[in-house]
């Protein structure tokens, strides 16, 4: 599964002024002001709305100053100002279909309006990425992130926080595929271009050395990815408040390290008090939320406490069957952890159409062929064997040995796939930071 990239951090696309539209098309001077002026309040009560959780008042506010904007003649950067609001909202709440729909409205209006060099255009290309990596893609994106990390980088400076915006999304792309190398490189730049703008003290620095961590310890670098997690921790705690979303994040990868070193009870303090955070920022039902029930639950089912467990694998269910739907990727992972946990109480029939279900979503996904489909194939391959299904259990394998083959060839970190390990506790990140 992919992770869900924890502590929105998000900047608004570039708000150009709107420049005083002509009177073209019949259009009255009064009419275009009238325009103008419901187009600034639409967007003001937008924010206004969005800032006080208001999401659905927020949306139905901002489509009428996109509406307004579209009535002026020559009202572009209006229309752009009115999507880059709505962008922002739906990455915060993780709706990346329909931030897909704004991010491919903006890119060739923005390519004509300010030129393919321009930051509006770079934020429109980063958007669109983030929108597919969020829906379990992850081919082609490297190009857009990397389009849009030329023009910044032209355009503010290859060392700007404008810049390690884009640079974080692109080495978080990295991880997800599995391309450890690339992404420490990435990642460890974006740690240096903080500490230099920012300060080794400010927060941001805090989840960038955590989202280097996580490589550390994906490539069980153990040592390492400690050192960086108890300087991250020490930050976040010393300039964010105690229930901060982004101090979750940090507590998280902190959980995960000790997790893949089989210290489990070291792990599950800092697990429970991301969920606590999580919770209490965020509300019950917060996919971000369903992310930390899954690693709490990941945690109790490698210590054997199954009914603890798959209550939380339960809840995690619900939560992302009610927010995204029962066919997204993120909810096929869940699926297959849950099934796993059945497996390994020896519990097949309840688990065989769990790993079913989580198959056929998973093949339905343009990110199908992922580590997420290996761990997911090697799962149920050992729930065959285990009810005496050797052949079909070889022609799962048989799968996966391909898999493993092609990642490889596609220049994919080196790994291993262990039969008894199918779920990995996902890691939070910095979100990726939709412009």
């Amino acid at each position: 599964m992919k992770e869900l990239r924890i502590g929105l951090l998000l900047l608004p696309m570039l708000m150009a002024p709107v420049a005083v539209a002509q009177n073209k098309g019949g259009q009255t001077e009064t009419g275009i002001v009238v325009a103008k002026v419901l187009w600034s309040q639409h967007l003001e009560a937008g924010d206004q709305l969005e800032r006080k959780g208001n999401f659905a008042e927020a949306e139905k506010e901002y489509v009428a100053a996109v509406k307004e904007a579209e009535r002026v003649e020559g009202g572009e950067e209006a229309l752009i100002t009115s999507l880059a609001a709505l962008a922002v909202m739906y990455g915060r709440r993780e709706k990346f279909p329909a931030l897909e729909q704004i991010a491919r409205r903006v890119l060739p209006l923005s390519e004509k309006v300010y030129g393919p060099d321009h930051p509006t255009t770079a934020a429109a290309l980063n958007n669109l990425a983030e929108s597919l990596r969020g829906q379990g893609q992850t081919d082609g994106l490297e190009a857009l992130y990397r389009r849009a990390l030329a023009i910044r980088e032209r355009v503010f400076g290859p060392d700007s926080v404008q810049a390690e915006t884009v640079l974080h999304n692109l080495g978080s792309l990295y991880e997800n595929r599995g391309q450890h190398r690339q992404a420490e490189t990435a990642l460890r730049r974006c740690v240096e271009i903080l500490e230099r703008t920012a300060g080794s003290g400010d927060s941001r620095v805090a989840l960038a050395l955590s989202n280097l961590a996580h490589v550390y310890t994906m490539q069980r670098s153990f040592t390492r990815a400690e050192r960086l997690l108890t300087r991250a921790l020490a930050i976040a705690e010393e300039t964010l408040p105690p229930g901060h979303a982004d101090l979750a994040t940090v507590l998280n990868n902190l959980a995960s390290a000790n997790l893949c070193q089989g210290r489990y009870t070291q792990a599950e303090p800092f697990y429970r008090r991301a969920l606590a955070i999580k919770e209490k920022a965020l509300g019950p039902d917060h996919l971000e939320v369903a992310v930390a029930l899954n690693n709490v639950a990941e945690n109790l089912r490698v210590q054997k406490r199954y009914t603890e467990a798959e209550a939380l694998y339960r809840r995690a269910l619900a939560i992302c069957g009610k927010m995204e739907g029962a066919r997204n990727p993120r909810t096929a992972a869940m699926l297959a952890n849950l099934a796993l946990l059945y497996s390994q109480q020896g519990r097949y029939t309840e688990a065989e159409p769990l790993f079913k279900q989580a198959l056929a979503i998973d093949q339905e996904s343009a990110a199908s062929g992922n580590m997420d489909t290996i761990r997911l194939l090697t799962g149920y391959a050992k729930l065959l064997r285990g009810t005496k299904r050797k052949a079909e259990a070889k022609r799962l394998e048989e799968q996966v040995r391909a898999l493993v083959a092609e990642l490889a060839s596609n220049n994919y970190s080196r790994f291993t796939v262990d039969v008894r390990t199918l779920a990995k506790p996902h890691p939070d990140y910095s979100l990726g930071h939709p412009q």
